[in-house]
């Protein structure tokens, strides 16, 4: 949904969730041998091909549920004497996805199929359930439903789940991953970037079971997590890679680093997709998915400094004894500076009528050389960039440039472009994302 993303100040890293290029793959296989890839880390597995009848859960439901909790699998709704010694098919949504499997377990399923609601999309979780149980997408739900509906004798056999690499396309964005515009500074992309957060192998406490779930007693040192509390810990270490490198390094420099050396494509050489397959933007990956190889040798880096983020707060509105409680003494606010001007690696211009110039500076920390512009116009806008090219002699040399947006005409809705600084080596990368009104 849009306008979700929190933790948006501009001094964070907000970090977004996308998938990576490996699955867990178990196959729903259905009487008439149609079959549909899914995913699970079940350690449990049914009779081997062996088809047993399969029943949607809105018709297993106990008198008094309605069918539409029967359906999501919820505590109390699911009658054992018509679940028994099937495959219980459970759509996703409300409660836990692991949970769903225990109560179709407790009613006596010998597995589970857990399908996709259309919110969820083709995003798929591999979980550790506790009985034979493989997830599938929204589109496979609806042909698996109908296949239920429309035969006497539905049967279906879940396979195992394997291990497969590499999965084409990855990454792409994750269903549960908060998404911009930033609604407190919409001045600010945010996120600013994407990492692995889908299926991660994790170390794990063995003080509860991989589910967290009370019923749980198995114990395990390695489970598959999924969230921004996975692709959050591969940023910080990509973080903590940079300043072993460069400790000199401002945090704003290091986050330039790993936001203009992103990905925009898929290892297809796609754009990146959201859970629904269709075209993710920069209010998903903010400036794209994380490629720390790259962000050690950036080139060139947007920095800020501590006067930066309190003349950021003077923007904001706060005042001199609001702004000691961020500062080593009295801060007094400089002229007023408008928060498009920010040095921030991206360019957000959220309300634009007819043209306006921002500015942006960049810091050389590589080699001697010369710089040129590189834009991709959004949809409907105009963009100059003076100068067009930076001649840089030494590190720690900075540089001013003035980027001008026309807007040629009004669509209504944000629209993206790019502007990329490159002397043939590397390629400094800034998403640009404007709404015209």
């Amino acid at each position: 949904m849009d306008g979700t993303v929190a933790n948006i100040a501009p001094w964070q890293i907000t970090v977004a969730a996308s998938t990576m290029d490996r699955q867990f793959p178990s196959y729903v296989v259905l009487g008439n041998k149609l079959s549909f890839q899914g995913e699970s880390l079940s350690a449990k597995i049914m009779p081997k091909n062996r088809l047993l009848p399969i029943i949607s859960a809105a018709e297993a439901k106990t008198p008094n549920a309605s069918a539409g909790d029967a359906l999501l699998c919820k505590a109390g709704t699911l009658d054992p004497k018509k679940v028994k010694g099937k495959v219980l098919v459970c759509l996703r949504g409300d409660n836990g996805r692991v949970d769903k499997g225990e109560q179709a377990a407790l009613a006596g399923a010998v597995g589970m199929v857990l399908a996709n609601n259309e919110l969820s999309g083709n995003e798929i979780i591999a979980d550790p359930h506790v009985l034979p149980t493989s997830q599938i997408n929204f589109t496979d739900g609806v042909a698996l439903f109908s296949y239920i509906n429309s035969t006497r004798s539905p049967r279906a056999y879940i396979t195992p789940p394997t291990t497969k690499l590499p999965t084409k396309p990855a990454p792409f964005m994750a269903a549960f991953s908060s998404k911009g515009p930033n609604t407190i500074t919409p001045e600010i992309l945010k996120p600013d970037i994407t990492a692995p957060g889908v299926s991660i192998i994790a170390a794990y406490t063995e003080a509860q079971g991989p589910t967290n779930e009370g019923y749980d007693n198995r114990r395990v040192l390695f489970n598959s997590i999924s969230g921004t509390s996975m692709s959050c810990p591969h940023v910080s270490g990509i973080v903590g890679l940079l300043k072993t490198l460069y400790p000199n390094w401002s945090v704003a420099a290091i986050r330039s680093a790993i936001m203009t050396t992103a990905r925009v494509q898929d290892n297809v050489q796609e754009p990146i997709i959201n859970a629904s397959y269709s075209k993710a933007n920069p209010f998903n990956y903010g400036a794209g998915h994380v490629q720390p190889n790259r962000a050690m040798d950036p080139g060139l880096v947007y920095d800020l400094t501590v006067e930066d983020y309190l003349d950021f707060l003077c923007v904001l509105g706060y005042n001199e004894t609001q702004l000691a409680q961020f500062s080593e003494g009295n801060y007094s606010c400089s002229e007023a500076i408008s928060p498009v001007n920010f040095n921030y690696p991206s360019i957000t211009i959220p309300r634009v009528n007819g043209s306006i110039t921002v500015s942006r500076t960049v810091k050389n920390v590589g080699s001697p050389g010369t710089y040129n512009v590189h834009i991709q116009n959004p949809i409907g806008i105009s963009i100059s960039v003076i100068p067009k090219s930076l001649k840089f002699d030494k590190i720690g040399e900075e540089k001013t440039f003035k980027v001008t947006l026309v807007v040629e005409k009004k669509t209504g809705d944000y629209v993206f472009g790019q502007l990329t600084w490159s002397d043939g080596e590397h390629h400094v990368r800034s998403p640009i994302v404007v709404k015209a009104i």
